[in-house]
């Protein structure tokens, strides 16, 4: 349900990444779109936050 969610608000969850995040690339936010193991992944390897942490931020966002 979150992916078909993060699709249908993608202009959204992208703002909201950006705001959160602003480590985090377009072109790298293009490839991980619809996959949230991926923006989750992502944010990690750009930020070195705990997943965890992530994946309770993207759930807001989503």
């Amino acid at each position: 349900m979150g992916k078909q969610r993060m699709e249908q608000n993608w202009e959204r969850v992208r703002a909201q990444i950006f705001a959160v995040w602003g480590e985090i690339d377009e072109k790298e936010l293009k490839k991980a779109r619809g996959n949230l193991n991926k923006m989750v992944n992502l944010i990690h390897e750009k930020t070195g936050e705990d997943r965890s942490l992530i994946m309770q931020k993207m759930s807001a966002v989503i």
